[in-house]
């Protein structure tokens, strides 16, 4: 499936200088905090109140999004996530899976019978299988929702229904806030990497699986291990994304 994307201008001196900029503000906090109890928490609240503000300076002139609560039509694309995302998810899980619980919905038990992304479906767009935290619609970890989910946003919702069912080529994206979240994401694995932390990407369904079976998932990423490991999404490879990271510091 093929997206027709709509952008706004670029600003200020650029995409590099703003991944730059990004880099040094979280290398700041991870050599600020750490080892500190709240450390995933300020890795996460930086990330995500980042992408936020600079998604809203950079699509102001933008048409209004068709996304809205209730349509889940792009929850069946593989959403892959940076430890600290996947972390911060896990958490919520557990914290909510009692109230969850009670008006039918067992959050742990979907997450448990969704199959992961393996090697031939890595880097689709759509798996064939619904988000296991999609209930009636309604994303029930919308607060925690990783950078991936927040930065696919369509124009057209009736062209993101054609295209899961097959009847259209084309849906018109934002590439405004797929950019902001390539670069906020991206300065934050670099920093991650440059302070000794995991910096991988990993498929959300088969990390999240091993952070909730890890009651130390949290200490062991603050100590410098890769708890994740096995679900790591390496289209990619690891080799060339840190060459491009190392491209747009110099």
């Amino acid at each position: 499936m093929a997206v027709a994307s709509q952008t706004r201008a670029e600003t200020g001196e650029g995409p590099a200088a703003f991944f730059r900029a990004q880099h040094a503000a979280f290398g700041l906090t991870l050599d600020a905090h750490k080892g500190a109890a709240d450390f995933l928490d300020r890795i996460w609240m930086q990330a995500f109140s980042s992408y936020e503000h600079n998604v809203a300076e950079q699509t102001k002139d933008l048409p209004p999004l068709a996304c809205r609560k209730g349509c889940g039509t792009c929850c069946r694309i593989q959403v892959v996530a940076t430890a600290p995302e996947v972390l911060m998810v896990a958490r919520y899980v557990r914290a909510m899976a009692g109230g969850f619980r009670k008006v039918g919905i067992d959050l742990p038990a979907r997450l448990a019978a969704t199959a992961d992304a393996t090697a031939e479906t890595a880097g689709t767009m759509f798996l064939g299988r619904e988000c296991p935290f999609l209930a009636e619609g309604i994303c029930v970890i919308y607060p925690v929702r990783p950078l991936a989910c927040r930065g696919h946003v369509s124009f057209n919702e009736e062209a993101c229904v054609s295209a899961l069912e097959d009847e259209a080529d084309e849906v018109p994206v934002s590439e405004s806030h797929r950019t902001v979240r390539a670069l906020v994401q991206g300065a934050l694995q670099s920093a991650l990497r440059d302070a000794g932390h995991a910096w991988s990407l990993y498929d959300l369904v088969g990390a999240l699986k091993i952070a909730l079976a890890r009651v130390d998932a949290e200490a062991a990423f603050r100590a410098g291990e890769d708890v994740l490991h096995p679900a790591i999404i390496d289209h990619v490879s690891r080799e060339e994304m840190a060459r491009t990271f190392d491209k747009l510091k110099a």
